[in-house]
């Protein structure tokens, strides 16, 4: 159905290049606990945890790749740079801003290997970091001043989500979907309430554990220049687990309202969570890898980023994840393991029934419906999941991927890789 969105893909294979290792904070509740930290102090965090879990000096980075949906701070321009420095990676290191919607943190990891493919770095560090609590209320005709009756402004952090081509918002896109791949409430509600169940295991079993960099008042001092930090609420001292995740059994689904159509399919808890967080990974080559002794998480094999039509934006990680395996002469059954983001239960249902998933190879671990999509952090916390869960399946080929506002889909390749 989307022949036209895979023949125009963005595709790309990497000869040699490693993922080193990944790691995030957990992910808190909109306006929670940590709804008073900028996401560039959040990127900083989740950068100084991984240099020390994966043992390299960011003295060897070469290159910051970060990346942000919403400009939630003031200074916010600046959110890449100083993620970098704060993070110790030398003053002469330049930093970019990567933003791909809701594909953006899977943009900072290829964006970094495109870099390392063309020998301007050995090792990147790329960072997605995202408060959705601090998006603000925005007024854009204001700085000529004020029209009798007519001082307006909005919440940003809803009217983003309204696509002024399709005219429709991005809970549309999925009821839309809804209808075309015949996705009913029920559907979508026991597919919510599994996505809950597997991420509720997941965390009991120490899985996400693996992963998580808890959060703890902190300071970040630059020698020369002002610090800068996190300071949580006063009766919190560490905040070390995914808020949103919780049982949440189907028949507490089924009470809830639908959230964009009077009939439609998807509410409040078969939508993704609102959280805040960060998630950072280290992408190197492997000349670094092998020079340094290095066991990285995986091998990355590849991306695609393709275009579908806004009104159906969710259905991307199909074309783009047919696109890739084809670039990469691959067949579907060779994937061990698949983490596809759950914007919408109606959403990722239609990509499952587009691409006859199995579901027993994807979001093993639970998603976005329980764990939450801080945007720009969800594409490096989905490769770096599927990375770790790859391994502890004993796979061979894994792949994450989303899809993005506007009609967009990505997808990046993993390989257990033996260096």
């Amino acid at each position: 159905m989307y022949e036209q969105s895979e023949t125009q893909a963005l595709t790309a294979l990497y000869d040699d290049i490693w993922l080193l290792d990944g790691v995030r904070t957990p992910f808190a509740d909109y306006t929670s606990v940590l709804s008073g930290v900028s996401p560039t102090d959040l990127g900083i965090h989740v950068a100084r945890a991984l240099f020390r879990r994966a043992g390299v000096p960011p003295a060897d980075v070469g290159t910051v790749v970060a990346g942000n949906m919403a400009q939630s701070s003031f200074d916010a321009y600046y959110l890449p740079r100083h993620i970098g420095l704060y993070s110790g990676v030398p003053l002469t290191v330049p930093a970019l801003l990567v933003h791909r919607l809701c594909g953006t943190g899977f943009e900072a990891i290829l964006t970094a290997a495109d870099q390392i493919a063309l020998g301007k770095a050995r090792l990147a560090l790329s960072v997605g970091t995202e408060s959705m609590s601090r998006n603000p209320v925005a007024g854009y005709t204001h700085r000529s001043g004020f029209k009798l009756g007519r001082v307006e402004f909005a919440d940003f952090l809803w009217e983003a989500t309204l696509d002024t081509a399709s005219n429709q918002r991005m809970g549309d896109t999925a009821e839309t979907l809804a209808k075309r791949y015949g996705v009913s409430r029920e559907e979508a509600d026991r597919f919510a309430a599994e996505s809950f169940s597997r991420a509720v295991a997941a965390w009991d079993s120490g899985f996400h554990d693996g992963e998580i960099e808890p959060v703890t008042s902190s300071t970040f001092a630059l020698e020369g220049y002002h610090s800068r930090g996190i300071k949580l609420p006063r009766d919190v001292e560490r905040f070390a687990r995914d808020e949103h995740v919780r049982p949440s059994p189907l028949a507490a689904l089924e009470r809830l309202r639908p959230a964009f159509a009077q009939d439609g399919v998807q509410t409040g808890g078969n939508s993704s969570a609102i959280v805040d967080g960060a998630a950072a990974v280290l992408v190197a080559s492997g000349e670094y890898v092998r020079a340094h002794g290095l066991k990285p998480l995986a091998r990355l094999v590849g991306g695609a980023t393709v275009g579908v039509p806004p009104e159906v934006m969710g259905i991307g990680p199909a074309p783009a994840i047919r696109a890739l395996l084809r670039k990469a002469g691959l067949q579907q059954s060779d994937i061990a393991r698949f983490e596809i983001n759950e914007a919408f239960a109606a959403q990722y249902l239609a990509v499952e029934k587009e691409l006859a998933l199995d579901r027993a190879r994807v979001n093993v671990n639970g998603g976005a419906i329980a764990i939450g999509h801080p945007l720009a952090a969800t594409g490096v916390r989905l490769t770096t999941t599927v990375a770790r869960e790859l391994r502890r399946a004993k796979g061979e080929f894994a792949i994450s991927s989303a899809c993005a506002g506007g009609g967009q889909g990505i997808a990046i390749l993993l390989h257990h890789g033996v260096h």
